[in-house]
């Protein structure tokens, strides 16, 4: 198993980029506040694209760079690729519960 980069930027993210595509099972390390963090991922992710470096609950915020960028909206495991098919966005939206 090969280990690739990860940015983390912000201890209260619970996603992280992969710097190169990631296929399943390759370890990831990153450093986040001068903590190193490692993944094991479970599916295919291309470069530049969000895993989950925490569980993350279906409607839970999903916090990328400190920031909230959307919402789960299924559960998501750690190592699981995160994008459109289970984060949904919540800016701007009235129909969604705070």
């Amino acid at each position: 198993m090969s280990k690739t980069k990860l940015i983390v930027m912000k201890p209260i993210d619970n996603v992280g980029t992969v710097t190169e595509e990631t296929v399943s099972g390759t370890d990831l390390m990153g450093i986040v506040e001068g903590n190193t963090l490692n993944i094991h991922v479970l599916e295919k992710i291309p470069f530049g694209h969000k895993v989950a470096i925490k569980d993350i609950s279906k409607n839970e915020k999903i916090i990328k760079y400190g920031e909230v960028i959307g919402a789960a909206t299924e559960d998501i495991k750690v190592g699981q690729y995160v994008h459109v098919h289970n984060l949904g966005g919540v800016r701007g939206r009235g129909d969604l519960p705070k």
